[in-house]
């Protein structure tokens, strides 16, 4: 099993911290972000990672040097000449996402579980994992929680499109079907999923329409007609995205009941 933290953001909603800081060292109840999201994936039995970086790196790479990686085994995807959004970005880690397993555990078509560094939550990683079905491309982590850009899944809980309901943009292979989509429904995303390696085959079309940086919503949108990703909606779920500096201190609390 491997994972990928996206560790590379600007933070620009974290500022003034991210002036002199990575977003992925922000501190949080006696704790960097990055070391939540690592110490989560140890304890689920995840000890093959791959961090991209790309906002002030250096300070990312010897954190991970002096801390001896969390006990992990950790390669660094290097960003620093361009950041790439979340599907640029997974992309160019690919060699090392195949090749990054240890000696005990190396196979390349192990699923690879991706998340954001300033998401935290309660999630139970070996349920989430044991929802994952070779056959399909991947599930996708989302929740029926209040937004304005959501995912929208069918009756089979199969990916079929996106919207922004505050503009009624609608995306993906509903794109032409009138709104409301009969027999679908929205869900937010919550900035986790466990994808197929094979997702790494299926990216000539994003890139040649978007060019190496893209997010992962271009990415699912461009397949969703032919491959299958389906939503996983956590029970019980409690998630905060840890995106604005006023949102630190909740943020404790939250991270200190997790």
């Amino acid at each position: 099993m491997k994972a990928m933290i996206f560790a590379a953001g600007l933070g620009t909603r974290l500022k003034p911290l991210t002036d002199t800081l990575p977003k992925a060292l922000v501190p949080l109840a006696g704790k960097t972000l990055l070391q939540w999201q690592i110490e989560k994936l140890k304890a689920a039995g995840i000890t093959d990672i791959v961090v991209n970086v790309h906002h002030f790196p250096d300070q990312i790479i010897n954190y991970l040097r002096e801390n001896d990686n969390f006990g992990c085994h950790i390669a660094v995807s290097d960003e620093r000449d361009m950041l790439l959004e979340t599907g640029g970005g997974l992309r160019k880690a690919k060699n090392l996402l195949l090749g990054v397993a240890s000696r005990e555990s190396r196979n390349n078509d192990a699923p690879i579980l991706v998340c954001n560094v300033d998401i935290l939550s309660n999630i139970d990683l070996p349920t989430l994992l044991s929802a994952y079905n070779p056959n399909e491309m991947g599930v996708v982590v989302v929740s029926p929680r209040d937004t304005q850009r959501y995912l929208v899944f069918d009756e089979n809980n199969r990916l079929c499109g996106w919207t922004n309901i505050a503009t009624g943009a609608v995306r993906g292979p509903i794109a032409n079907t009138p709104y409301p989509i009969p027999n679908t429904r929205n869900l937010a995303f919550s900035g986790m999923q466990v994808l197929n390696p094979r997702i790494f085959n299926v990216m000539d079309k994003v890139v040649a329409d978007k060019g190496e940086k893209f997010s992962l919503i271009d990415l699912y949108l461009s397949i969703a007609e032919k491959e299958i990703l389906r939503a996983y909606i956590p029970e019980n779920y409690r998630m905060m995205d840890v995106g604005k500096i006023a949102q630190l201190s909740e943020a404790e609390s939250f991270a200190a009941s997790l």
